[in-house]
This record gives structure tokens, sequence and C-alpha cells, in this order.
């Protein structure tokens, strides 16, 4: 460990170094790149860290100290590579540049921090995904409520809303995925897991101090930045917690990216009750655009769905995905657009074909904004806005709502297009102080520059010969030396034929020099031209730059245009290519899918195998459908391809279905499969009932909820008691009645049917071949009459020795079937009072050892005593289990 920073005295080492250790003060929490000529350098810890995360050598300065200053350098050309990696590992990155020319400096050379560089900030384009917003998220977290703010500075997007439940604020960040979380200090204590935040979700969090959330300073900021001259104008009113969490985020944005943020237009507020409610399990488990496993696209539904041509198309059609609507208008405008879009093929691949060489308007402006952007953003900004002719012009004879608005909103910027194309050359330099830039004819000074670079040695010959034929002078010279510049040298013996026009500069021995008006300017066109010619074309390539930045926000609306209609192309061409059908959409709460089939499922096999099936579920006789069957038979995408057709209607898209008709769901909840969560210390079984808890307590009648194996994590008499009152509640509309898919093991649930309110049986049909089984992926009315496991275990490969033990093994235990009596029990369930909730503490599990001496006589005497009228379904279920587990040492 070398000398650290808090150890030096300022006052001994060198100017530069006190300029460093100055800035480094302002900058704490943040890695400083200082600007030393063609390199950024890091002294003391700073050189330390980035020198073992980024695997550089780690050398010393010598700077006034008894002991050489650690320091660390990259070049500045590659910079931007470096601060990615830095950023990409959760650090922040202050940049320190020169700000004046070192040839023009006196003493040290002028130096500012013109940026810091954070997870939620970053602009290297090569280290963002193009499909995906990168936000920064405030949170404000003041009186038990969330206010919440998301900016993305790539695109310019701002939005605010606020929540009361922590719950519902998680639900926002899985929503989202931000990069970055900048807090008030309350948010810390609100009962957070920051730890996850960071470690598991890889969001860098930190807690600003409490100036950043003072009242008078965001509500200050915000109406400074936005122009306005109360927040009403904004749409703000009633977000007062909002409010502080979008001024914190404001003024944290000015002060770190160093510029007037004037790409950022509008601030948007949103409910989130005008979506459909994902939570982060229902997300993961129905793989919306990662799949659980690998956290790929591929096998995920926005794999499916995502034929976009652009990158800002590709974002609006995630959003889509993660944000399904519950308004049926909105739901039908969106199938209306992508209806008429499959009627008009022809157009519809024309206008694919011009969005091809679109590239991302959104992104591109910001770095417009930003001062970023160089000669090659603005052709590529220009080969762009060239397509939205040929596009509009293709969408004016469209007649759905939306994709009129999209027409109406998209600006064809032909007076942007004309001055780029008769300015900037076709291929430009990525250098943008290195010339080359400006197209010929554009600017009369450039040219002559430009010709002055290259023809300037021409020109002075032409100009000798001009002179000697117009004086006589024979041997007439033009020369150049370092103290004169450039002058016309006569011999003594010619000097009587010199004309009035010439000026005399220097006498000497045998000759006389002398300058014209016309050569002095030919010296100045000449003498520095190619310096001249590069400063000149970089301010026409500024002014240029910054005439399209005056027109941010007419470019955005164009660019939210575009992107809206890349996503309708691309839901069209999907349906067209998987046969979808549009679905009804009703407020009626009926699910009728005919025909449905899995969107991701049936694209992953490869030999058109897949087996269609039907649905039905609505606000009565069939709320509840429990669905038995063996194990790989096909229960799980059954109930996530109806989860995941509901939600395909409600952002828009035509669904996978032979016809459909979709009730319009708030939430969708998801309960299938569980892995031990052994980071945090957490069971299959916490995890699967912590998901069931929060399934119970927010779900309402208006929701989808997908069951998979409920209880299965502990023993099976516990599993089948919590199953069963699962669908007790969830059956009873005073306590929920929501729409509900149950997949179970247990088929002793299957004796519910008739006699709890709008539960059906259903199962997946199996043909049996002696030993074997062929599963036949076909959902049928009824239950399965057992579950095949040994079967499917033998179809896995499990030994045969092994297999063999089992099916002894299956007869014994099957003399002790409990079908019966469950029968009994749920015939008892008709007097059951379903308005009072089972109680799972009130469960008591007696586990005996089966070593235990029982006598018959024991259990006989406690099925005397049993009060049978007295107990509830539950109950009975318990007594029987520990009375069988009594007797099991007799066996």
């Amino acid at each position: 460990m070398g000398i650290s920073i808090k150890e030096v005295d300022v006052s001994v080492v060198s100017p530069m170094m006190q300029h460093y250790i100055k800035t480094k003060e302002e900058y704490k929490d943040c890695i400083l790149f200082y600007r030393l000529g063609d390199f950024y350098e890091m002294f003391f810890e700073d050189a330390e860290t980035v020198s073992q995360e980024l695997e550089l050598t780690l050398t010393g300065k010598d700077c006034g100290l008894a002991e050489r200053a650690p320091m660390c350098g990259v070049p500045f050309h590659a910079a931007d590579n470096y601060i990615n990696r830095l950023v990409e590992k959760g650090y922040k990155v202050a940049i320190c540049e020169q700000v004046e020319d070192p040839k023009k400096a006196k003493g040290i050379v002028k130096r500012e921090v013109i940026r810091v560089v954070t997870p939620g900030t970053n602009l290297y384009t090569q280290a963002l995904d193009e499909t995906k917003n990168n936000y920064i998220m405030s949170v404000a977290y003041i009186s038990n409520r969330f206010g919440i703010a998301f900016a993305d500075v790539t695109t310019g997007a701002f939005m605010v809303t606020e929540v009361e439940k922590l719950r519902n604020l998680l639900d926002e960040i899985y929503k989202f995925s931000p990069a970055e979380i900048i807090c008030n200090e309350a948010f810390c204590m609100s009962g957070v897991d920051l730890e996850e935040l960071r470690n598991r979700l890889h969001i860098s969090v930190s807690a600003l101090d409490n100036w950043y959330f003072d009242d008078d300073l965001c509500d200050r900021t915000l109406k400074e930045h936005f122009h306005v001259g109360t927040l009403e104008g904004l749409g703000l009113k009633d977000y007062d917690c909002a409010v502080i969490a979008a001024g914190a985020l404001l003024t944290y944005l000015l002060e770190t990216q160093k510029t007037s943020l004037e790409h950022m237009r509008e601030i948007t507020p949103y409910i989130t009750d005008k979506y459909m409610l994902i939570d982060s399990s229902t997300r993961r488990n129905l793989e919306l655009t990662e799949t659980m496993r690998e956290k790929e696209k591929r096998g995920s539904l926005l794999w499916v769905l995502d034929k976009t041509k652009t990158a800002m198309g590709a974002r609006m059609l995630r959003s889509f995905i993660e944000q399904p609507l519950i308004e049926q208008e909105a739901i039908n405008r969106r199938l209306d657009a992508v209806e008429e879009i499959n009627r008009q093929e022809m157009d519809r691949e024309e206008i694919r074909e011009y969005l091809g060489p679109v590239y991302d308007l959104e992104r591109l402006i910001s770095r417009v904004s930003y001062q970023s952007a160089n000669p090659r953003d603005l052709i590529a900004f220009k080969t762009s806005i060239g397509m939205i002719p040929h596009i509009r012009r293709l969408l004016a004879q469209f007649q759905s709502e939306e994709l009129q608005k999209v027409y109406e909103d998209m600006d064809e910027l032909q007076d942007l297009y004309q001055v780029l194309d008769k300015a900037i050359v076709e291929d430009p330099p990525l250098a943008m102080k290195e010339g080359g830039i400006i197209k010929d004819g554009y600017d009369h000074q450039i040219d002559d520059f430009r010709q002055a670079k290259t023809k300037g040695k021409t020109w002075l010959a032409e100009l000798e010969a001009e002179e000697r034929e117009k004086t006589g002078i024979k041997n007439l010279r033009i020369k150049f030396n370092k103290v004169f510049g450039y002058y016309l040298e006569v011999t003594n013996s010619f000097k009587d034929m010199v004309p009035d026009y010439y000026t005399r500069k220097q006498t000497l021995t045998n000759a006389e020099r002398y300058i014209t008006p016309r050569l002095k300017e030919l010296e100045d066109m000449i003498l520095g031209a190619e310096d001249k010619l590069y400063a000149l074309e970089y301010d026409r390539f500024a002014e240029i730059r910054n005439m399209i930045a005056g027109e941010v926000e007419r470019i955005q609306k164009t660019a939210r245009a575009i992107a809206k209609l890349d996503a309708y192309l691309s839901l069209a061409l999907v349906a067209s290519r998987n046969q979808y059908v549009r679905p009804k959409i009703n407020t009626k709460g009926i699910i009728d899918i005919k025909d449905g089939r899995h969107p991701v499922v049936e694209k992953m096999i490869t030999n058109d195998m897949f087996i269609p099936n039907d649905t039905y579920l609505d606000n009565g006789k069939n709320r509840i459908s429990v669905i038995t069957g063996p194990n790989m038979a096909g229960k799980s995408t059954y109930m996530r391809q109806t989860a995941l057709i509901v939600l395909m209607a409600q952002i828009g898209s035509f669904v996978p279905a032979s016809k459909a008709n979709i009730g319009i769901v708030d939430r969708i909840f998801t309960r299938v499969g569980a892995s031990d969560d052994l980071a945090s210390g957490q069971s299959t079984f916490m995890v699967e009932m912590t998901e069931v808890a929060n399934i119970l307590r927010n779900a309402t009648a208006k929701s989808l909820l997908i069951l998979d194996e409920i209880g299965r994590g502990t023993s099976t008499f516990d599993g089948l008691s919590i199953a069963w009152a699962v669908i007790e509640h969830i059956s009873n509309p005073k306590l929920l009645g929501a729409k509900t898919l149950f997949a179970t093991h247990y088929h002793e649930l299957t004796e519910l049917e008739g006699k709890l309110p709008g539960v059906n049986n259903y199962c997946i049909a199996v043909k049996e071949r002696g030993d074997d089984i062929v599963f036949l992926r076909k959902i049928v009315k009824g239950g399965a009459d057992k579950s095949y496991g040994i079967q499917v275990a033998k179809l896995a490969g499990v030994p045969d020795s092994v297999i063999n033990r089992a099916k002894e093994l299956v007869e014994e235990l099957v003399s002790a079937d409990i079908t019966a009596t469950v029968k009994d029990i749920a015939s008892e369930g008709k007097k059951t009072k379903l308005k009072q909730p089972v109680h799972y503490d009130e469960v008591d599990m007696e586990q005996i050892s089966l070593f235990d001496t029982v006598k018959d006589d024991d259990v006989l005497e406690e099925l005397k005593s049993i009060k049978i009228d007295e107990l509830r379904p539950v109950d009975a279920l318990n007594v029987l289990y520990r009375l069988q587990n009594k007797l099991k040492n007799r066996w």
C-alpha cells in the first residue's frame, strides 16, 4: 500500500498535484481521471483501485514527497472503454479535462471536471444495450410514502409516480431495472434490503445528502428546468413525494453531467394502477424479457415478439410487455393498428424496409445535446431522417386512430436534412478537430483555406511568374524565412525596375526584399492555413450541431412516433407469421381461449407438434381449474400459456389461438417452481410460502392466479393441508374469488369439485402401454386417478432395480390410501363456514418416530375420543396423518 492522499502535506507538493488533491477533495466518491497530455492519470488510492480492477501497471510519480505517489494511467483516446469497465463494476468516474490550449497556457494548464460518469448516466454507446433503457432512479421516502422518479439521460425520458407499499416500490424497480438508485437517508431505513439490490440485482445504490431533497430546492429546480411558473403545469399537483424525488434526481444529473440537459424536455407522471400489475416473481416465472436460468433474451416472450427494425422500436416494444394495459379502449386501439397493418401486407414490408437504415434518433439527439456527437453521428442522423418522407407517404393511407396519430406526430425534418446534406461530407472522419468534415461550397472561407493548404505553392509560383512578366525582372524570386515570412527578392542590378506597389522590407548587400498586398494576402492564407482550416471546420460543425440541438423537441416527438410504429409493425409481422388471431376484449371477467398455444414453446420445438388446448375461466362456476396429471405432461406449459395469452392480449398483440375472448385482468400472479434461496438462507418451502402469502394478500377478484404444486416443499400432509386451505380461500368470493389455474399432485383435491363454488377438475390426458406411458399433452375434463410417477422415473432413465423396488413399495402404501377418508372430509366441507379462513398456525403436526412402540389399542382409543362433527377438513387430515404415523411401525 503506497502513500495515502490523506497523509499528503499540500504545501510541499507541486502546483499540479495541489490542483489534483483539491479536485479530488470535491469528488471524494469518484475515481478521478486527471488529464495530463495524452493520458488520463490517477494517483494515490485511485491509482491502486484502478490498477487492481483493470489489471493495469501501477507506477509512481515524483511530486515533492518523500516517496513517489502511486500512479496509474490510460491513453485519452481509449479512455471510454476503461471508464465503462469501472462504471460496470459500480464505480463513479469524474473526468477532469484540460479546458485551455496548452500552447496558450501561462503556468499550469487549466483543468476542470467536465462530467461525472455513473452507472445510471453512462453514455458509452458500445456498452449499452440498444434495446433497453439505461435508467437512473430516485427514491424519496417521506411520511410512509415512496416518491419515485426515473430518467434515461441517453433518451431524455423522465417519469414520476408514487406508491405506498415497499412491495409496490420493488415491483417498479423490477419493471424498470435501473442501473443506479439515488435515495434519501430515510429510504435506507424503510425496510428495503439494500444488499439484495446491490448484489442480486446489480444496482448501484447511494444515499445523497439531505439538501438534495429540500422541498424548496426541488420545486425551484423543476420549475427552472421546465420553464413553468407552477408544478401544476407539469401535471405534478398531486405528486408531493414524487416532486421531491424528481427534483433531487434533476439536481444530481445537472451536477454530474455539467450540461443543461436540454434534451429532457418533459416529465411524465404515471399511475401504477393504469397498468397491469406484474410482480417480480411473475416476471421471472413467465420469462417476459429474459429466461429464468440463462438470463438471455432467446426463449423469452420478448424474443418471440421483437422483430423491430430500430433500437427505439425495440425499447418501445419492451415497455409494452413490461406494462400491459388495463383499459379496454386503449387495448383495442393498439389491436386496430396491428390488424390494419396486416391488411396491407405490402405496405408493411415496404415501411419496414425504410425503417432499416434508421438509427437510434433518441440517443443520437441526446449526444447532440451533450455536444458529444461526432460528424458520423450527424450523417447517421441525416440518413435516418431521409427515410421519414417515404414512411409518411405510406402511412398517410392508414385509418386507425393509433396510426393516424403516429402520422401526425412524425415530422419530416427536411430543413435539418437539407442543411446536413449541404454541409457534411458523406464519409467524415471520427475526429472532430482534424478537418475533412465540411463539404466544398458550403463556406467560402473554408474553401479558401482548403485551397491554400493544397494549392499554396502553385499560387506562389503563379504570382512569381506574373510579377516577372509585369516588371520585366527576369531573376525575381519569391522566398521565405521565419522572420519576414514570404517576400519578393530582387538583385541590385534590377532594383530600378521595381514598381511603386512594392514595399521594401529588408536591404541586403547585393539584393532588396519586398512585399506586395497580394503576397501578404497569400501569406496570411498559406501560413497556418491548416490550423485555421481545422478550427473553422470545427466551428461550422459545432454551429450545425447546436442548430440540431435547438430542434430537440421536434426530433424526440418524431423518434417516439417511429418507435411506436416499429413496435406495431413487429406485432403485426409476428401475428402474420405465426397465425395469431385478434382477441376480443371484454370486461365481464370471461377468459375463453380456443386452441391456445404457448408462444415461446411452439417456437422452440422444431417439429411443429405443439398440442393446442382450450381454457375457460369466468367469475362464476368456472373460477378455479384444479389440474392434475404426471410431471412432464405439460401442466406448467399449459398454465403459463394461458397467462401469456392474457398478457399478450392486454399489450395489444394478437394471440396464439384459433379464437380468444379475453376478460381484462388487473394483475397476474404466478407461483411456478422454486429453488432454495441459499444466499438469503431461505428454503424452497419458505420461498414458496412467501410468494403464496404475497398472492393471497395482494390479488383481487379481477386477478389471474397461476399456482403450480402449492405445498410440495414440505411433508405430504402439511402440503395437502395448505393446498386445500389455499383453494378454500381463493374460491370464496368474500375473501378473494380470483380466476385461478391450480396444478397439483394431490389427487385428493379433486374431491373439491362440486363441494366448493367455482372449482372444476381438469387433467392432462395420458395413454398407458403396459408399464409405459405416452403424454398426449391434452387438457381434458376430470381428475387424474394417479401420478404415473414410476413411469416418469422410468422415462427419465432411473435404473430398473430402483423402478422394481418402487413398484413393490407403492403396492404396500396403497393399502394406506386416504382417498375415501378425504371424500368424507370434502363432504363435511359443505358445512364448513368458508368465510372463516384457515389459520395455518393452528395446525399441530406431531412427528412420531417409526421406532416408537405403538399399540393398536392406543389408536382405537384416540379414534373413539375424536368428535368428528367438530372437525374442520384440514384438522381431520392432520388427525388421520398422525394416526397413520403411529401405525407405520406395526407394518
